[in-house]
């Protein structure tokens, strides 16, 4: 089989094909394996799905276990604490912090230790499926003839629509930053702050590292030249005091700060045509306000796989797929979006409600 895109959600399906005895090569356009973005959640839920590839130990060893988050005000103090769902047994964390190039290393090291063809610098010029098979012709002239084909390539997937599949990621007035920090020592959980108009926080990614979100509610996500990032972001926190303030501070390389507008995705209909199916954000993206998006991915990974191995026919395959994973998809993109709206509107007394239905939704079995 083939996937178009070395993302997590691609490289965890490659893991999971391999263990299932599928011949499987990975395409990713980048020349480089280039990962954009300092930290992710690794929430209970993405470590329960990484747990059916054998990487959930390795993928807490190589992060921060968190189990709570510290809800505070602008000044630091706290007002909620909230005791995130565990999913993986007594005594363990409820997620990991764990920086994104991290992670997509130990994706790739695992998908190639099992005999995955990794390639780079190639993309995808034309699908054409049928029932029993589908070609794929690659921007270097070769083509390729499988059993089934993923779209694992991003919020703007070019498979989705060479597939004919429909979803158009929109914009959701808000901009997220991230920069990469040295880790305080009080800085053991998540810890959110809710200012007098934006939402900041700080995630724990591993020992000695972290990153500090910014949610910023802007109506036109216009770009911002790289060498003014670290000051604007230092602008933005100005309102926040305390804890959050020293390590503010700290923020002043371009090359420390991430900057990126949200856009949400959520394909309404079939998730796949003929043998061509897709995973992740290019079925899917939800706001980072949940941080589940790579949990969404990484779930559709091991269930595709599932799936493939147990059914005797790839069409009934991707029918159980989607019917497995459309609904909660869906619930999770519909959540983080109004999550989202009412942080930018001001509502914050729906916030944490907003957080505890999603994170419970997520809880639930796959």
């Amino acid at each position: 089989m083939l996937i178009v895109g070395g993302g997590i959600a691609g490289l965890t399906h490659a893991i999971a094909a391999r263990r299932a005895g599928f011949d499987v090569e990975v395409v990713e356009v980048r020349p480089d394996w280039a990962v954009a973005g300092w930290g992710l959640s690794l929430t209970g839920p993405a470590l329960r799905a990484l747990r059916a590839v054998d990487l959930e130990d390795v993928c807490l060893a190589a992060g921060y276990p968190i189990f709570r988050t510290l809800n505070c005000d602008a000044a630091g103090t706290v007002h909620n604490v909230m005791e995130l769902p565990s999913v993986l047994g007594p005594g363990r964390p409820a997620e990991a912090g764990m920086g994104r190039p991290v992670l997509h290393e130990i994706l790739r090291a695992r998908a190639a230790e099992l005999g995955a063809t990794l390639r780079t610098g190639l993309s995808v010029q034309a699908v054409e499926t049928n029932a029993d098979q589908i070609s794929v012709r690659l921007d270097d002239g070769t083509t390729r003839t499988t059993d089934y084909l993923l779209g694992a390539d991003g919020v703007r997937s070019r498979t989705r629509e060479q597939l004919g599949l429909t979803g158009e990621p929109r914009y959701t007035g808000q901009m997220v930053w991230r920069a990469l920090v040295d880790r305080p020592e009080w800085a053991t959980d998540i810890h959110t702050f809710g200012g007098p108009t934006f939402t900041a926080g700080l995630i724990p990614i591993s020992a000695d590292k972290g990153y500090v979100f910014l949610t910023e509610g802007l109506d036109d996500p216009e770009p911002l030249a790289g060498d003014l990032l670290a000051d604007r972001m230092r602008e933005l926190l100005a309102p926040f005091s305390g804890r959050l303030a020293e390590v503010r501070d700290t923020i002043t390389e371009p090359g420390q700060v991430v900057r990126r507008p949200v856009h949400a995705l959520f394909v309404d209909g079939p998730w796949h045509a003929g043998r061509g199916v897709l995973a992740g954000d290019a079925a899917h993206s939800p706001s980072p306000q949940l941080v589940s998006g790579a949990a969404l991915a990484i779930e559709d990974a091991v269930v595709l796989a599932g799936e493939m191995a147990a059914a005797d026919d790839v069409e009934k395959a991707l029918l159980a797929y989607g019917a497995r994973r459309h609904d909660r998809a869906r619930a999770l993109v519909e959540t983080s979006v109004a999550l989202g709206r009412a942080e930018r509107e001001g509502r914050r007394d729906e916030l944490h409600a907003l957080q505890r239905k999603g994170h419970a939704g997520m809880a639930a079995p796959i």
